[in-house]
């Protein structure tokens, strides 16, 4: 009973602070808070800039310092802020810091701006920022224009910096405050940037006067000597190798402050210098008139000398600035989080009564059954607890698993899923449901320190794990997923997750979107980013492919794609897009041998149960092809469904995507398809998923991101500079798409004289008409379309419009089939 009470003290202790501390967190509080910071600091620039006009009328009236006066209503004050302005006004300027008391007015502002959420302000930097600059400068024009305090009801510097200026003139002396304030200052502008500490370098080393134009040298005059030559290529080299630091933006949200980033290498690609020079002439010896020269002799005894330079052959001597592959869309700006939605509830709380009740529910219920536990431990997460528990020793594991349903059913709870043992830990995990989940927002993801400092090549952020970690993954690594669930159970919303927080972390230049959507509704919203992010065929008029036939012949042109890269990556003696593009930016592949920058390729499909039932084999050889092959040039794959079946998710499609993302399903048989294990079924849906690569699956809360919110990021990016057209995928002739020479009409297909009626009858000469209803594939019904055009039944192929019928009705078609056969 002791113990009992001990643990209740401490939460009634902390409960009134926990709740004052839950009151100042509230928005609609912080928003009234920022607002008000707002006006007053709107009042405080009245008051001030008031002063400076009725500051010598009202000076009389505020040295009184009559009370009575004041508040009373005709109290002859001119300030437009009135007395208690005017009085404000007098003490921060006059008495106080001077002038620079208008940085009082810009940090009220700010953190007025912060509060309410307008815009995202680091409020220690401002804090430092303005305090630093409101001392200085007072400092700074109390020194200056001590002078003019005898003359002027107007102090500069205030009383602040008129009493430190006196005592640092005692102290240093006039030099040394001047000295003094250069010192601070510079060290200011180091702490506002770093550029600083680069220019004043350059400053101090007086570079600007040791360089110099050089003078070429004529070709008839002396040789350089060799020791100023190998002098100024070591100077060059030393000057070639600094590096310039760049500024990165701030990051507004901060979520994982023990995230230590790690430093990119930076590897400056060595420069062979090869020397050539002549040999010099020696002078010609003094001869005596009788002595017989012998020159010609030593020239033919010497032995010939010649200095040829090593050229390379895959290096490509152009200029030498890295090639910038986002010159075209340099001012691109990638969305701001603020487009994404702040949820109020997002903020995760622990209910110390629902835990408890938990626990001893948890610990009943295995007592009843003889298994005792030493300890247990619970982890809040967004949506759900993790307890873990340690059995006493004797007690088999075996017998915990059973009791799943057992434990759900005295929880009164869904989704009670058991992990024994946890791997690397000694215990027993029991995944309990949240009474009151929390919604993990795309803001609180996107906007995260992990997020925003990750070095991933095509970085994934998920949603948050039990322990409220931003869960993410790199696609390069994966390097395909596989996504599953049922009907309404937050797949669609993951699909938006993770194309979303490509388009944040990736420029227009470095990737490339196809995206693959039977149902016609899921993608269309990112049909407004077709001129940056998209790829299509080239006499695709839809930037968003939803027709069957354009989905077969888009996946047989990316194993075109994927060919054409895979021999520019054999001719540049490389193995992968990574090593190839940075190859291609520091100018050492020709572009005239056809080497060009490649971006990223990432293939989204939904729906994929639809297309396996419509095309079949035409679109799982492709897609399986493009598994195995497409890694190292940078095509991958996310490829979803909302029926797990075999038929569907066949071992092929299995083999080749190793990462996989499953939401909740109905059958145990649902979830060992996805993952090969149960665990899928006992998922509570609304985003909760499992993320299987490798041994062990991840719970993941999936991050919510709403049609609206993609809107607003699509909006966004089409309002800025776009290029000219789509990124264009190379073009793919079908095996029945051949000329008219390669039609055989003596071998007609048995389905010839069917496909015919059918297309006289609803007068549409159309491939996926044939395809339809016949239920076959694209190849057969194209080589069907092919020999009609033979006969004379339809007309040519018109690009993406249906074809011209040629034939009347069917008495037509019976005279040219007799006539045919």
């Amino acid at each position: 009973m002791a113990k009992k009470r001990s643990d209740k003290e401490p939460d009634q202790k902390r409960f009134p602070s926990f709740r004052l501390f839950a009151f100042f967190r509230n928005e609609t509080v912080q928003f009234v808070v920022g607002l008000v910071l707002v006006i007053f600091s709107v009042y405080l620039l009245l008051a001030f800039s008031s002063f400076f006009f009725t500051g010598a009328a009202d000076q009389s009236i505020l040295d009184s310092g009559d009370p009575q006066e004041l508040a009373a209503t005709d109290n002859r004050v001119q300030n437009y802020a009135g007395s208690r302005g005017a009085q404000l006004a007098s003490y921060l300027i006059n008495d106080c810091f001077g002038v620079p008391a208008y940085f009082i007015l810009l940090f009220l502002a700010v953190a007025g701006l912060k509060l309410m959420r307008v815009r995202a302000f680091r409020l220690w930097r401002w804090f430092i920022g303005c305090s630093l600059a409101l001392i200085w400068f007072s400092v700074f024009l109390g020194f200056a224009f001590k002078g003019y305090y005898d003359s002027s009801f107007l102090y500069l510097g205030g009383m602040h910096g008129y009493n430190v200026s006196n005592w640092l003139v005692s102290q240093i002396g006039i030099p040394g405050v001047w000295l003094l304030l250069l010192a601070t200052a510079l060290c200011f502008f180091i702490y506002l940037s770093a550029r600083t500490i680069i220019w004043l370098r350059k400053l101090l080393s007086l570079s600007f006067m040791k360089r110099k134009p050089r003078q070429p040298a004529p070709e008839d005059g002396p040789q350089p000597d060799l020791a100023a030559d190998e002098k100024t290529l070591d100077e060059e080299k030393n000057g070639a190798s600094s590096l310039v630091p760049v500024e990165e933006s701030p990051v507004s949200f901060t979520l994982d402050d023990d995230l230590t980033p790690e430093q990119p290498e930076v590897v400056l690609p060595a420069e062979d210098i090869t020397l050539s020079f002549d040999p010099v002439q020696p002078a010609e010896p003094m001869v005596a008139p009788g002595q017989p020269a012998r020159k010609e002799e030593d020239e033919e005894n010497e032995p010939r000398f010649e200095i040829e330079a090593a050229a390379e052959e895959e290096n490509y001597q152009g200029t030498q600035e890295p090639y910038n592959p986002k010159l075209d869309l340099e001012n691109y700006r990638f969305p701001g989080i603020e487009l994404m939605k702040h949820y109020e509830n997002s903020e995760p709380t622990i209910n110390m009564e629902e835990q408890k009740a938990n626990k001893d529910k948890i610990i009943n219920t295995l007592r009843s059954f003889g298994i005792e536990i030493s300890t247990i431990k619970a982890t809040v997460g967004p949506t759900v607890t993790l307890y873990e528990i340690t059995p006493e020793q004797g007690v088999r594991i075996s017998k915990i698993r059973g009791l799943e349903d057992d434990i759900a059913l005295s929880l009164s709870a869904l989704g009670i899923r058991i992990i024994a043992p946890i791997p690397g830990k000694g215990t027993i995990g029991i995944e309990v449901p949240n009474s009151n989940p929390k919604i993990v927002s795309g803001q609180s993801i996107i906007g995260s320190k992990k997020f925003q400092e990750s070095a991933f090549d095509l970085p994934i952020a998920l949603g948050k794990t039990i322990t409220n970690e931003v869960f993410m993954v790199d696609l390069c690594k994966m390097p395909h997923v596989l996504v599953a669930g049922a009907t309404g159970q937050g797949k669609s919303v993951g699909l938006n997750a993770i194309i979303t927080s490509l388009l944040y972390k990736k420029h227009p230049a470095e990737l490339k979107f196809v995206l693959i959507d039977p149902k016609k509704v899921e993608f269309s919203i990112y049909s407004d980013i077709e001129k940056h992010y998209l790829a299509k065929l080239p006499d695709e008029e839809e930037p968003i492919i939803t027709d069957v036939t354009k989905v077969v012949q888009t996946l047989n042109s990316i194993c075109v794609e994927m060919d054409s890269r895979y021999d520019l990556l054999k001719m540049a003696h490389v193995r992968n897009i990574k090593e190839y593009n940075e190859k291609f930016i520091n100018r050492r592949l020709n572009p005239e041998k056809g080497h060009k920058y490649m971006p990223y390729i990432v293939v989204v499909i939904d729906e994929f149960g639809d297309l396996i039932m419509t095309a079949g084999k035409e679109i799982e050889l492709p897609i399986a092809r493009i598994a195995q092959l497409a890694r190292a040039i940078g095509i991958h794959m996310i490829i979803a469904t909302q029926r797990p079946t075999t038929n569907i998710i066949t071992g092929t499609i299995k083999a080749n995507f190793p990462a996989r993302v499953a939401f909740r399903v109905s059958a145990m048989m649902d979830s060992r398809t996805i993952l090969d294990r149960p665990g899928a079924n006992q998922l509570i849906g609304r985003g909760d998923l499992l993320f299987l690569q490798g041994a062990d699956p991840v719970r993941v809360q999936c991050a919510f991101i709403d049609t609206p919110e993609v809107e607003l990021i699509t909006q966004h990016i089409k309002k800025q500079q776009g290029y000219p057209t789509a990124f264009a995928l190379p073009e793919y002739v079908a095996e029945g798409e051949t000329a008219d020479l390669d039609v055989d009409m003596t071998r007609l297909d048995p389905m010839f004289e069917d496909a015919a009626r059918l297309v006289v009858i609803h007068q549409q000469g159309s491939t996926s008409l044939i395809q339809r209803k016949f239920s076959i594939g694209y190849n057969r019904a194209g080589r069907i379309m092919d020999q009609l055009e033979k006969a004379g039944i339809v007309g040519p192929s018109e690009g993406s419009k249906a074809r011209q019928v040629l034939c009347v009705d069917e008495n037509d078609l019976e005279m040219r089939l007799n006539n045919l056969l």
